[in-house]
């Protein structure tokens, strides 16, 4: 059996939105501001298994924290230029279990105040 290769991109945005419990619409917004990882030579957008925990990371500054774009690149900005890629890995695995504390039911009910 074949080991799993995170870094290939093999994942549509629908995909995505149906594993972050949002719309398509909603990811599609996102990805067209410039808040997603940006793949060179690449004809369709496609997106990897690592992307997924940056795109939910995204996902949950502007949905639940009420972040606009400008303060979303900001932030990644922050992370990329002062974070080396295992401090920044660290730094997605403590978001990620945080996220997963948080229910898609409560991130409904912050969009609804």
């Amino acid at each position: 059996m074949a080991l799993l290769d995170n870094e290939k991109c093999v994942l549509p945005l629908s995909s995505i939105a149906e594993l972050l419990s949002t719309k398509s619409r909603t990811l599609k917004m996102y990805e067209d501001k410039g808040l997603f990882p940006r793949r060179l030579n690449q004809t369709k957008k496609l997106y990897s298994i690592n992307d997924v925990r940056f795109i939910a990371f995204v996902h949950y500054l502007a949905s639940v924290k009420k972040i606009n774009a400008n303060g979303i690149k900001y932030i990644l900005e922050i992370l990329h230029t002062n974070m080396d890629e295992k401090n920044r890995n660290e730094f997605l695995d403590i978001v990620e279990g945080k996220l997963e504390k948080i229910s898609t039911k409560d991130v409904h009910d912050i969009d609804n105040f």
